[in-house]
């Protein structure tokens, strides 16, 4: 039997308080630690390219959509290619991004790991992103998860007892490639960047012409991954805090323990952009917007 709700927002929370809140005013993390819990120590079939999948967002809140990529991703790769997945992580952008609806970084670690570990065997949430001080752009997150895993952990081991490095790829929904293939939105540096060092698995959205976009992408169109919706689910985190707003259901949109996480701390309350006083008062807009990989 696996952990209680009770116990699952008690462990977020115990979690926040030592390892994952900034201190003071510093933007830096307390004793933080890359997790890897639940990571594959080693590859089950070495003929294959070991594959970590992140997934870049808002999260405010984390809806069962942004769970089910992950999966959908990986019977993608399971099915479609010649990798092996080994890990997933969802890693929540931080306050900086100054985003509406966007409550405080606190919050959304809490409610992702306990999503996370309530509906999951194998996807993590890592902390980084979402206590900096400053907004980090896509492509630097990116090469955190690939400093973490392949200098600190040099890769993932085989059954010969080699290592093997691994693939990073962002994981995000099509309206991601849209920005992508739009002039002026993303510089070419950072396409580069991300397309041509690491890649993108995309998921496909209902009323998104993704063929038009990656018409224009063709230098990357290599690393660059289309997964078909054969469900279609175009929930999002903006709808879900509308719902909340007009007092509306969510129940299954949202993870049950999210939605008593959501009404015992009285977030999304109000059309604010957070759930504190000093938060309410920000009035700078993101500089990035287009960088929201996920919805929502």
């Amino acid at each position: 039997m696996g952990p209680s709700e009770n116990q699952l927002l008690d462990r977020a929370s115990e979690t926040l308080t030592t390892a994952d809140v900034p201190s003071g005013q510093t933007g830096e993390l307390v004793n933080y630690t890359f997790p890897r819990t639940r990571l594959k120590q080693c590859m089950e079939d070495s003929s294959k390219t070991p594959l970590l999948l992140v997934a870049c967002g808002s999260f405010s809140p984390i809806t069962y959509l942004h769970l089910r990529m992950f999966e959908m991703a990986a019977d993608f790769a399971k099915y479609n290619s010649e990798f092996e997945v080994i890990g997933g992580y969802l890693s929540p952008v931080s306050d900086a991004y100054r985003k509406a609806g966007l409550v405080s970084a606190e919050h959304r670690i809490a409610m992702t790991k306990i999503a996370a570990e309530q509906s999951s065997k194998w996807l993590e949430v890592d902390p980084w992103e979402a206590i900096q001080k400053e907004y980090q752009p896509t492509a630097v997150v990116l090469d955190h998860f690939d400093y973490e895993i392949n200098v600190v952990q040099q890769g993932i081991a085989t059954k010969d007892g080699k290592r093997r490095p691994v693939k990073i790829v962002l994981l995000a929904g099509a309206d991601l490639i849209q920005t992508m293939s739009t002039p002026g939105v993303w510089s070419q540096e950072d396409l580069n960047h991300i397309l041509g060092k690491y890649g993108v698995f995309i998921v496909e959205r209902a009323g998104t012409d993704i063929d038009d976009a990656l018409a224009t992408l063709t230098p990357w169109r290599h690393n660059i991954w289309v997964i078909q919706q054969l469900i279609q689910n175009d929930v999002s985190s903006t709808k879900i805090r509308l719902f909340l707003k007009r007092e509306m259901s969510v129940r299954y949109l949202i993870p049950a323990p999210v939605i008593n996480y959501i009404e015992e701390h009285g977030l999304y309350e109000d059309d604010g952009a957070s759930s504190t006083t000093h938060e309410r008062g920000k009035e700078v807009q993101a500089n990035a917007a287009a960088e929201t990989s996920t919805s929502g």
